[in-house]
């Protein structure tokens, strides 16, 4: 049997149009009312003009480093769901390597030796 499923996204502007609150809420999801978060990233494909929407938001406030952790932790993210979805595992593993480069250069990780 099939349903619907649905994910709702609330954000509060400032009066330059800049995010101050961002929350979400899924029908499915865990817990009680909607979930406050300081950035996201929604991308949807497009088949038929091969094309990629994005919605990328984080609040006023956020700061630099937690933006560096968030954006270490979506590459990260991207290759497991890449791999999920292609079962590429050397795509999925150059996608992971580019994110601990990413986190060296940044000093999130400690450089290894060799």
């Amino acid at each position: 049997m099939s349903r619907t499923a649905e994910i709702k996204l609330t954000v509060d502007l400032d009066s330059e149009d800049m995010p101050t609150r961002i929350e979400w809420q899924a029908s499915e999801g865990q817990g009680d009312g909607p979930i406050s978060c300081e950035s996201m990233m929604l991308s949807v494909w497009d088949s038929e003009n091969k094309t990629t929407a994005a919605i990328d938001l984080w609040i006023k406030d956020t700061s630099v480093e937690d933006l560096n952790i968030y954006f270490y932790q979506v590459i990260h993210k991207m290759a497991d769901t890449y791999l999920r979805a292609t079962k590429n595992e050397e795509i999925a593993g150059s996608i992971h390597e580019f994110g601990e480069g990413f986190g060296e250069k940044l000093g999130l990780l400690k450089r290894s030796a060799g």
